[in-house]
């Protein structure tokens, strides 16, 4: 992350350089990140480029990027709030609050004027944006990642930190007009480090994990190959008893007859519960459910061999290789990282999700009354009530400003509510994933189709003497939800732990 030297060196470039622009596009790239397209046009100058900002634990930092990043295929809260409020906003000013690590970009827009206030502390790291009353409006990272005891809507505070050490300037060779391109360099080589880093221990931990299931089955094979001893001794058990079914006398527990071909004794082992035609007809029925298993491992042995080689040469080449790249692109190992996905505690940091802590609002409440929590696809926390008593606190007690409740019409169900961080039109994917959860957790949660009642939480009254998670509700609207089961796995995999 920039130390406090280099945050000055940014002010003063931006200052030089984008003061006096305005604004043509706001876009999310990824959580965590921001970047916008600014243009600024004098008499004697016209410049564009595109701002990159990062607040991600350790590589926070703001730089000017080569282009705009893709943006994602549904609208985030914060860059949708900025597009909403801010498009052609004008750039006032860039400069440090309380000479701490937090630059401020001033805007002025249509409604008004906004601060971006990038602040960079480590696992704190944030990006706030605040109006002219030095109200927080949105935050870029959730509040409970950052700094829990900040609200949206209350006048935002200063982080009560000893006096900053100035730092170490890594970029004094670059000059002010250099610097911000010189920063996004900087940072996305250590960005693309880190996550070759990721993909190599990913690829091994996958590999190694494939390796030893495809030794333990090659192992199980060849003990079953093995068996092809006791499968002739059963046949000629088999055989032998047949000829002498008439000398075995009822309850005994083996019997001796005599080999056609050696003319040796052999003992048969027997079931004294079965009848001696019984015992033949087990002899038989195991001899040839042996020779099923036998045929089977031999055409599988060949194969599994192959396979557990082919997996030690691909890891061994992988150990050798400087770059993944072009392993990578081969089917066959994506097809491996698909089934491992997940599985592995390496990622990179474009794709690593920071754990949450525990909102401070029930962190001194018996477990029993914590609601499930589920990230969007927005990054919004949606919280589930985990039983009646748990409902009521969840939608009397927890829920506030204006958060969204949702239930279905006539089925009972848990409470769910969508936590908007103020935001009074939340993205409409987020308000869908609240409404898959609410059906999954309800009575009709294998119907195909369901009718969800979206309210504003200050709509939900709990009568006096109600039973436990009875509410009343009123307005709101109804969504016809169509169920979709790819949204509801990728909400339960979302799924955040106390």
């Amino acid at each position: 992350m920039l130390s406090l030297i280099e945050l000055e060196r940014v002010a003063a470039a931006l200052g030089e350089v984008f003061v006096g622009g305005h604004v043509e596009r706001w876009v999310e790239p990824e959580r965590g990140r921001l970047a916008f397209t600014i243009y600024r046009r004098d008499e004697a100058t016209k410049r564009k480029g595109t701002i990159g900002i990062d607040t991600r634990p350790e590589l926070a930092h703001l730089g000017l990027l080569d282009r705009m990043p893709a943006a994602p295929t549904s609208l985030p809260a914060f860059s949708a709030y900025l597009r909403a409020h801010l498009s052609r906003a004008r750039l006032e000013g860039a400069e440090l609050r309380g000479r701490d690590r937090q630059l401020a970009l001033r805007f002025s827009a249509r409604e008004g004027e906004f601060t971006l206030l990038l602040s960079i502390f480590g696992r704190r790291s944030n990006l706030y944006l605040l109006d002219g009353e030095d109200r927080l409006v949105q935050a870029l990272r959730p509040l409970a990642d950052t700094r829990s005891e900040l609200e949206v809507g209350a006048t935002y505070r200063d982080p009560g930190n000893e006096a900053p050490q100035i730092g170490q300037d890594r970029f004094a060779e670059a000059g002010d007009t250099a610097l911000l391109a010189e920063i996004a360099k900087t940072y996305s080589e250590l960005i693309e480090g880190r996550a070759a880093d990721g993909d190599r221990r990913h690829l091994m931990s996958a590999l190694k994990k494939e390796r030893k299931t495809a030794a333990r089955r090659l192992e199980r094979i060849s003990a079953e190959l093995a068996e092809s001893e006791e499968a002739t001794t059963l046949a000629r058990h088999g055989e032998l008893l047949k000829g002498n079914l008439g000398r075995i006398e009822a309850g005994a527990d083996s019997v001796t007859v005599t080999d056609f071909e050696t003319g040796a004794p052999v003992e048969i082992p027997l079931d004294p519960k079965r009848s001696a035609k019984a015992n033949l007809e087990a002899i038989f029925k195991r001899y040839q459910k042996l020779l099923r298993r036998l045929a089977k491992a031999g055409g599988q042995v060949d194969v599994a061999q192959t396979n557990l080689e082919s997996l030690e040469a691909l890891e061994e080449e992988a150990r050798q290789a400087e770059s993944l790249e072009e392993i990578l692109e081969r089917a066959e190992v994506q097809r491996l990282l698909a089934r491992h996905a997940g599985k592995s505690n390496a990622s990179s940091p474009s794709t690593r999700r920071t754990r949450p802590t525990l909102p401070s609002a029930y962190r001194n409440m018996p477990r029993k009354l914590h609601p499930r929590r589920y990230l969007s696809v927005d990054g919004m926390e949606i919280w589930v009530g985990r039983s009646d008593e748990g409902n009521d606190v969840l939608s009397t007690r927890l829920a506030k400003g204006k958060d969204l409740f949702f239930h279905l019409d006539g089925a009972p169900g848990s409470h769910v509510i969508l936590r908007t961080q103020g935001d009074e039109d939340p993205p409409p994917e987020s308000v869908l994933d609240a409404c898959e959860l609410a059906v999954h957790f309800s009575k009709q949660k294998d119907a195909g189709r369901a009718a969800v009642h979206v309210v504003p939480i200050k709509n939900v009254k709990k009568p006096k003497g109600a039973k436990r998670g009875l509410v009343y509700v009123s307005g709101g609207k109804s969504i016809n939800l169509r169920r979709e089961v790819a949204r509801l796995e990728r909400l339960i995999a979302a799924k955040i732990d106390d």
